[in-house]
C-alpha cells in the first residue's frame, strides 16, 4: 500500500514567511533597545523666590563717561597789509673811535715756510729710480727693469763671495734659511738689518754678510731721495 504525502502537511511549504516575519521582529526590538533613554529623577527646584524680590535689588549705577569737547577749529591768521614807508629815515654813522686815520699801518712781510720732508719707505718693486748697486751703472740707460736685474745679481755675487758657513753650526748640523730685511737709506748707506732663522749663529753670519754691502745710490721717488727697504733669503746646506 503506498503512502501519499498530503500537501496541507508541508511544513517548508511557509518557511519564507516565518523567517521574514522572525527577521522584522528581532529588527524591531534591536530598534526599541537602542533608542531606549532613561532620564534621571526630576530635582524640585526653590522657586519661591517671586519676581517682586528681583525688582526689589538695587542695581549698581554706573557712572557715565563724560567725552572731552572736539577741540575748537582753527582760527585763520590775520592778514597783515604791507604799508610802504615814505618818511626818509637819517642813516646814523657810528664812528671807530679805536682806530686813528693818521696812524701808519705797518706792512708785514710774507713768511715763507720751509717744506718738511718726510721719510718715506718705497719697496723695490714699485720705487720709480731702483737704487743702483756699484757696477750697475751701465745698465742706467736701459732702463728700471735692467737696474733692479743687475741689482739682484750683484747681491747674489756678493753673498756668494763673503759666504762662510759658522763651524759650530757646521758640528751642530744647524740648516736652515735666514730672511733677511734691510733698508737702503736715503744717502746710499745700509741700515735697519733684521733677520729671522733656525739658530743665531746663521742669522749672525747673515748680519756680516749684508754690513759688508758697499754703499749705494739712493733710490728716488718723483726725483726725491727715499728709503727703500730691500729683502732677501741667505740658505744654509750642508753638503
Amino acid at each position: 500500500m503506498e503512502l501519499k504525502k498530503n500537501p496541507k502537511a508541508d511544513i517548508s511549504r511557509n518557511s519564507g514567511l516565518f523567517f521574514a516575519a522572525g527577521l522584522a521582529l528581532v529588527m524591531f526590538l534591536t530598534w526599541r533597545a537602542l533608542e531606549y533613554k532613561k532620564y534621571d529623577d526630576v530635582i524640585d527646584y526653590d522657586i519661591s523666590q517671586s519676581v517682586d524680590d528681583l525688582l526689589d535689588e538695587e542695581v549698581p549705577m554706573t557712572e557715565q563717561i563724560k567725552t572731552p569737547p572736539p577741540p575748537p577749529p582753527p582760527v585763520a591768521p590775520e592778514i597783515i597789509e604791507v604799508v610802504e614807508d615814505e618818511a626818509d629815515v637819517p642813516e646814523t654813522i657810528i664812528e671807530d673811535t679805536e682806530s686813528n686815520e693818521d696812524e701808519v699801518v705797518a706792512e708785514v712781510e710774507e713768511i715763507e715756510v720751509a717744506e718738511v720732508e718726510e721719510d718715506l719707505d718705497i719697496p723695490f718693486s714699485v720705487i720709480e729710480d731702483v737704487p743702483i748697486f756699484p757696477g750697475c751703472e751701465k745698465e742706467k740707460s736701459k732702463g728700471s727693469n735692467a737696474l733692479r736685474q743687475c741689482f739682484q745679481k750683484m747681491m747674489y755675487k756678493h753673498i756668494s763671495k763673503n759666504f762662510r758657513y759658522p763651524e759650530i753650526s757646521q758640528e751642530m748640523g744647524v740648516q736652515g734659511k735666514v730672511n733677511v730685511m734691510f733698508v737702503i737709506q736715503k744717502d746710499g748707506s745700509i741700515g735697519g738689518i733684521r733677520m729671522r732663522g733656525p739658530d743665531k749663529n746663521l742669522e749672525a753670519e747673515a748680519r756680516r754678510i749684508i754690513d759688508k754691502l758697499p754703499k749705494m745710490t739712493p733710490g728716488k721717488q718723483r726725483g726725491r731721495a727715499v728709503r727703500v727697504p730691500f729683502s732677501i733669503p741667505i740658505t744654509f746646506k750642508l753638503q
